[in-house]
């Protein structure tokens, strides 16, 4: 048997798979950067054991690499090649499709091109996306009508007869086209595959779940679309995947050991966000229809297979619906006193229920876990059966998808019941949320940890043994601390950090000019108001492609009514129509020679790639604070103001940070690019904290303009 490579030897083949594929790439320059995150990836990755070890070595490098700097060169290459020779795989996981396309269809082709031995990759995707070929067959056999125990989650307003049956013979018509696609082989089943995209009601009663799936016990497992994706997965040497699914996916079989195989998170700042959301609980209170109908599926069931039926279902059940009914009483009470009877979110200071929630948030965390265990129970006997008598698997898989279709609903009741009634040393957030929707009113109960790095250290990190997380913005106000804290990383000794600058001359290629209006930018009105005089000003002297950033809709859509008729024919605004026809739309302009604009929010400030004229100017409207407002934030907050500590100072300002620096990094895009930053926030130079953001943002020629005084 051959010795395993040695931590040395690991590096040098890693970094010669680095030097290989940048020989190969056309047009190369040289970019020492890269060269050095090339060179930190695999000597920190070459250190991690992987598989059984009795006492296994960690290694994590956190790298920021700047724009330009060409990370996924970098650590695709070092990385895949490192894995090849570990005889292991790797996970490489972003936070946003436009990525994931890019990883696909361009960077690993690339490199598998330049690689001596051949490599596999492959997407992964959740159940959720592919077709569950029983469901579709159930639906078409119903005539397109949808059997009332898969309702929608929501009611929808009263139809006629006669549009009813409209509807039905609508989804049958399109059932019936997906089915033809799928015996043609014309379509693998997957729901972004769909020549047109489905409306997600209609794909929601045929998509693959978890719970409402047999696995190798179904009658269509050999042809399932789900799990020959998931054949594709285990012959691929490279998985790509997100954010979420990762995270959902932990404990599960769905992706490679995770202690057994190299993990890349790009765009890793997302990463902390995206824990909070995974571990985040709510249960809907005004919809429970669902409750009457379970009872009768579990007997239904039952009485098909010749099962035990469970005594007093509908009893419970009932109890459950009275329950939680009385609880949305209370929570509508409690809301609308709160909002003189508007909608709102009301959350409970330092995470306590208030007295009078205790006792029905209690017995619905009771009945929701009695029932959840019955359907459980009755589900596992179902599955038994299929397995023991293959004969009744056709007739089992239907019945377990019914059955399975409640226990989201259900597991989601004991959850978020579970967690409102907890109490620790560090608190919950816990809130109320009333929503009118159209006709209906919705509300909801929420549940959700306060600090990311808690669950991300128990979560995640206690699997990871070897992995990268880089993006170009993980430092804050120009060091990793805040995100280290975020992501439950700090002060480890297997976690490596090193920041790669951008290969771009900021100071030669740019200029950041802080106006400096009248109006303080506290004083919101007046301030937006004069600085959409100043913008309007600035937008007339555009030539070519720019783009304009705002903290909300409402500061926008005050810019929009300002423009003229000339401005309004320059300006594309965020909303109007997909991103991808207005950035078309914004790029067919330029071409034609004509000044063009857009206009946008947060998800405007990252990730959008308008190199050269494209955007030569960015206005950046104000400072993107991200102030405690979103329940999760403010009890998170209160918890630290309660320590004495500044939440300000602690979560704001290193939040603001990087946004800032996404923000700024719109402007220069190559190493030809010439384009200034314009911010109307005079609070950058005149303020500590500002001087803080600007210490964190690239070494752009800071100058500084007056406003003209106001008529």
């Amino acid at each position: 048997m051959s010795a395993s490579p040695t931590p040395t030897e690991l590096a040098s083949c890693a970094l010669n798979a680095f030097e290989t594929l940048i020989a190969a790439t056309a047009g190369f320059r040289a970019r020492p950067g890269q060269h050095a995150m090339a060179e930190c990836i695999a000597q920190t990755l070459s250190q991690a054991d992987l598989g059984e070890h009795a006492s296994p070595q960690k290694a994590i490098a956190v790298i920021q690499a700047g724009t330009g700097v060409g990370k996924s060169a970098a650590y695709l290459s070092t990385v895949v090649a490192m894995a090849l020779e570990r005889k292991t795989r790797v996970v490489i996981s972003t936070a946003t499709v436009a990525l994931q396309e890019q990883l696909l269809h361009k960077d690993l082709p690339a490199l598998a091109a330049s690689l001596s031995r051949p490599v596999q990759f492959a997407l992964a995707k959740g159940r959720g996306r592919y077709v569950c070929k029983v469901k579709l067959e159930q639906r078409i056999g119903s005539g397109g009508e949808i059997d009332d125990f898969f309702e929608q989650d929501f009611p929808t307003a009263p139809a006629s007869g006669a549009a009813q049956q409209a509807e039905a013979q609508r989804r049958l018509r399109l059932y019936e086209n997906m089915q033809a696609q799928l015996l043609a082989q014309q379509w693998n089943g997957d729901r972004d595959a769909l020549a047109e995209a489905a409306d997600p009601a209609d794909w929601s009663s045929i998509a693959a779940e978890r719970h409402t799936c047999t696995a190798r016990h179904c009658p269509r497992f050999r042809d399932c679309s789900y799990y020959q994706a998931r054949t594709r997965l285990a012959e691929a040497q490279v998985i790509i995947a997100n954010h979420d699914l990762l995270l959902a996916s932990l404990g599960m079989k769905t992706l490679p050991d995770l202690d057994n195989c190299l993990v890349v998170f790009d765009e890793g700042h997302h990463l902390p966000a995206v824990a909070l959301d995974q571990f985040s609980s709510s249960m809907d209170l005004s919809n429970l229809r669902w409750l009457d109908r379970l009872p009768r599926a579990m007997q239904e069931v039952s009485s098909k297979l010749h099962l035990p039926a469970e005594d007093g279902l509908a009893t419970v059940c009932a109890q459950l619906k009275q329950a939680l009914n009385q609880l949305a009483s209370m929570a509508l009470q409690l809301v609308h006193a709160q909002t003189s009877g508007a909608d709102g979110v009301l959350r409970f200071p330092h995470g306590v229920l208030p007295a009078e929630l205790v006792e029905p948030v209690t017995q619905i965390q009771a009945q929701a876990t009695g029932l959840a265990k019955a359907l459980d129970a009755l589900g596992s006997e179902v599955k038994a059966l299929a397995k023991e008598d293959p004969m009744q698997a056709a007739l089992c898989a239907p019945l377990y998808a019914k059955l399975g279709g409640f226990a989201p609903r259900i597991n989601s009741v004991a959850g978020t019941a579970q967690l409102l009634l907890e109490h620790g040393e560090q608190p919950l957030a816990k809130w109320l949320e009333v929503l009118t929707d159209g006709a209906f009113l919705r509300l909801a109960a929420h549940a959700c940890p306060i600090v990311p790095a808690d669950l991300l250290r128990q979560f995640l990190w206690s699997q990871v043994r070897a992995g990268l997380i880089t993006s170009a913005s993980l430092t804050s106000c120009g060091n990793f601390d805040y995100f280290l804290r975020e992501a439950g990383l700090s002060k480890l000794a297997h976690v490596h950090t090193l920041e790669v600058a951008s290969p771009f001359d900021y100071a030669r290629q740019g200029t950041l000019t802080v106006v400096h209006t009248q109006a303080d930018p506290k004083q919101a009105e007046a301030y937006t108001q004069e600085m959409v005089q100043l913008l309007v000003q600035d937008l007339l002297q555009v030539e070519h492609g720019a783009l304009a950033l705002f903290t909300s809709r409402a500061q926008m859509q005050t810019a929009v009514a300002a423009l003229g008729p000339d401005l309004q024919e320059r300006v594309l605004v965020q909303g109007t129509q997909s991103r991808t026809r207005l950035l078309a739309a914004h790029s067919a302009r330029i071409e034609a020679g004509l000044p063009s604009i857009l206009f946008g929010l947060q998800s405007f400030g990252e990730g959008l790639d308008l190199p050269g004229t494209l955007c030569e100017t960015v206005f950046i409207g104000k400072l993107p604070f991200a102030p405690p407002s979103a329940p999760v934030d403010e009890a998170r907050a209160e918890w630290l103001r309660r320590m004495g500590r500044d939440p300000f100072s602690e979560l704001v300002i290193p939040a603001t940070s990087i946004k800032l620096l996404q923000w700024t990094g719109r402007a220069i895009r190559s190493e030809d690019d010439q384009a200034q930053v314009i911010c109307y926030d005079k609070r950058l130079q005149l303020q500590s904290y500002g001087r803080r953001l600007l210490n964190g943002l690239p070494g752009y020629k800071v100058l500084q303009r007056a406003a003209a005084p106001r008529g």
